[in-house]
């Protein structure tokens, strides 16, 4: 009972832009259709559920539909609330307990950095019904497990797809990441995220799509340090650093809500 809980719009400096995730603070373990329910009521992309071990935090991620083994807006939402309310101190480095391994958080000014792994993708052929799907043509695919690289042409491309979400789901089991070359000034380049195999169409912003993209684009473009947007309805802005196998993805949040579960 009476487990707080946070609703936070993680990759933004200010409210109702980037994406909202939901994070809860376990005071015991619950269980997984507990944590499934709960997501499933606060309806949003991502809730993150944490609890105190060791000397961090248990951490797991659940869209309405299903866990997930990596999230990383949620993440950066998480250790945003973790140093708002001052359950850890600004010079300490959040360490989280998951699926993934173990994944750190560190306060860079206004910003938190997240240490997160790279997944650099390998070269794939796609069936033409996922472009179909897509409302392209062609792309240039590229894959890493379960996500699903296409780099386009142009900016404007990226922008402006209109997938079809129910063949998508019929074409492929894959979380799709689409991206280009930013034409925008001041960023480096552009994304959008599909994801209907996990119960969301289109994410607003996605960090763990970055560790796919970081090595990427890092190659193409011949930078370590890049600035990306993800360019969905709310949008959002990320600084990513690649390292030697892992990716720094920073990002800002703004706490929108927060209460109690009464459950």
């Amino acid at each position: 009972m009476n487990e707080k809980i946070y609703h936070v719009d993680a990759f933004t400096g200010k409210s109702f832009a980037g994406n909202p995730a939901a994070v809860c603070l376990l005071k015991s373990k619950k269980p997984a259709a507990w944590m499934q329910s709960i997501a499933a009521e606060m309806n949003l992309s991502e809730t993150a559920f944490l609890l105190p071990e060791g000397e961090g935090y248990k951490l797991r991620w659940f869209t309405p539909k299903v866990e997930v083994e990596l999230c990383g807006h949620a993440t950066l939402a998480s250790a945003h609330v973790l140093y708002e309310t001052n359950e850890i101190t600004e010079k300490t480095t959040i360490q989280f307990h998951t699926q993934s391994g173990l994944l750190k958080a560190n306060l860079k000014g206004d910003w938190v950095e997240l240490d997160f792994p790279s997944q650099p993708p390998l070269p794939e052929f796609l069936p033409g019904d996922v472009y179909a799907a897509l409302g392209i043509h062609s792309g240039v695919a590229s894959r890493h497990e379960n996500k699903i690289l296409i780099e386009l042409e142009s900016e404007s491309s990226v922008r402006g797809l209109r997938p079809d979400f129910v063949s998508l789901l019929e074409a492929t089991k894959h979380e799709v990441i689409v991206t280009s070359k930013a034409e925008t000034r001041g960023f480096d380049f552009v994304s959008r995220f599909f994801a209907p195999v996990v119960g969301i169409n289109e994410d607003s912003v996605t960090g763990s799509a970055h560790c796919v993209l970081t090595p990427y684009w890092s190659q193409k473009l011949g930078k370590k340090e890049m600035k990306a947007y993800q360019a969905s309805e709310r949008g959002g802005i990320l600084k990513v650093r690649l390292g030697k196998d892992r990716v720094f993805i920073q990002g800002q949040a703004v706490t929108v809500a927060q209460g109690s579960l009464e459950v």
